[in-house]
């Protein structure tokens, strides 16, 4: 064997040569515990020491196949053909081509093995480098692979949060829709009422103005009682300063409506437990005297059986006297009178079996009956619980909405009064707050003195413009 095939023979792209084997020489992928990457991924087991993997049994035993006898063949080398690789790529052939070209520039063996050793060494430290990228960019697809899951986490609970709220505001604009329609018919109640005073107030000046052009004499008795409708007007502002007392007293009435609504609730459930205590025990009774009513039917059945004994006791007794009729006339009649009163007895008592039997089926009738009330009591109350329930966070969301609005009202009107500047302090203030800021101050001011409910609305309305 040439020492040229030798040099020339790779397992792979970056392996070691098979040279080492022959001639009991150890690179320096060994010295440094340094692997190529067919190693490593076990394709290609052909080392030159046990210590990495176990060399193919040609090889412990020292004999080469006739495959690597000639450099010029263009066969692959015994390594690959025994894991079923194809042959290298015309790229790495090229590359084997330039090498050997290279390489036979060179004169002796030491220095094409030190070229060998420095082309080794130099696609050993590019394919280090290529690992150390590889590491970089495997780390980093794992620190996305985290986020885009942290990320679709998110996500998900963005979505599920944002559909409770939008349920949450579509149950709270259904309840601001029939405060607003309560308050608007309340509005026209009052501004009907307001018309007809005003009408009315109207047609008495009317006639004031007639009486003052058909008599001059009474000009000052006129003026009197104009002061008296001032004094009149006055008091229906006052009145109708009354009437808006009043509106906020009907808005707290409503909220008491609610409790009340609220207590209702629960009286009515105590009276569900009631009669559903009271259901028990109709169907203890029932089921009890349904038990009697089936121990009686059974006694009715063996009284029934023991009149059939008789009766067929009594048949025979009549064939014998049927036998004996010749001798008497009067023991046939006497046991025929006998006969009729078991048959009048036997009818009496089919009747009252038959009675038994309409009791007993209507007793389970009325059973079935309660068990479908009960049924319907029970949908009742769990749909009255649930609905108890979504007043009870709609309320809390409220009131929540409420006191974060309140906060932010105090923040927004006690900003501008902590930090006046002197001697500007009018146009200081419109050029810390934009002018829809201010409105909205201002507004939140004047509403904040009128009643819980008003507040509720306009916090509503601040929160959802639209």
């Amino acid at each position: 064997m040439c020492s040229e095939c030798v040099l020339l023979l790779l397992c792979c792209a970056e392996c070691v040569p098979l040279s080492c084997v022959a001639l009991n020489v150890f690179p320096s992928c060994v010295a440094l515990n340094v692997f190529p990457s067919c190693v490593a991924l076990n394709v290609f087991p052909l080392l030159c020491c046990a210590e990495c993997v176990a060399p193919p049994s040609c090889v412990a035993l020292n004999v080469l196949p006739p495959l690597l006898c000639c450099a010029e063949c263009e066969l692959p080398p015994i390594s690959c053909v025994a894991l079923n690789v194809l042959p290298p790529s015309p790229v790495l052939r090229k590359e084997i081509t330039l090498l050997m070209q290279t390489l036979n520039t060179l004169s002796t063996p030491e220095e094409k093995l030190t070229g060998l050793c420095k082309k080794y060494a130099e696609l050993l430290e590019e394919r280090r480098n290529n690992q150390k990228l590889m590491r970089v960019l495997q780390k980093k697809q794992s620190q996305l692979v985290q986020e885009t899951d942290h990320l679709r986490n998110e996500h998900s609970k963005t979505i599920l949060a944002r559909s409770k709220l939008e349920s949450l505001c579509r149950e709270l604009q259904r309840h601001n829709r029939t405060l607003k329609d309560d308050g608007m018919q309340r509005a026209r109640v009052e501004e009907e009422k307001r018309k007809e005073v005003t009408s009315h107030f109207q047609v008495t000046l009317y006639d004031i103005q007639a009486q003052m052009e058909q008599h001059d004499e009474r000009n000052a008795s006129l003026r009197l009682e104009n002061s008296e409708l001032a004094e009149k007007l006055k008091k229906l502002i006052q009145q109708y300063e009354l009437r808006e007392e009043h509106i906020d007293k009907v808005f707290k009435h409503k909220e008491l409506q609610q409790q009340l609504v609220d207590a209702k609730l629960h009286q009515s459930q105590g009276l569900l437990i009631e009669s559903e205590d009271r259901h028990h025990r109709e169907k203890d009774f029932l089921l009890k005297e349904a038990a009697e009513s089936q121990r009686m039917c059974e006694l009715m059945k063996q009284q029934e059986v023991h009149l059939k004994q008789q009766l067929s006791l009594y048949t025979e007794k009549f064939e014998e006297f049927q036998t004996t009729l010749s001798k008497s006339n009067e023991v046939f009649t006497t046991f025929k009178q006998e006969m009729e009163k078991m048959t009048k007895k036997i009818k009496k008592l089919e009747k009252e079996t038959t009675m038994y039997r309409s009791r007993w089926e209507s007793s389970n009738k009325a059973l079935l009956n309660m068990a479908e009330e009960k049924t319907l009591q029970e949908r009742e109350f769990d749909s009255l619980q649930g609905k108890v329930g979504r007043l009870e966070k709609l309320c809390r969301a409220l009131q929540n909405e409420r006191n974060e609005l309140s906060k932010k009202v105090k923040g927004l009107s006690a900003g501008p009064e902590d930090d006046p500047s002197p001697g500007d302090e009018s146009t200081s203030l419109p050029h810390r707050l934009p002018g829809a800021h201010m409105g909205v101050c201002n507004s939140l001011k004047n509403k904040m003195k009128l009643s819980p409910n008003h507040r509720s609305r306009i916090s509503f309305h601040l929160v959802h413009p639209n």
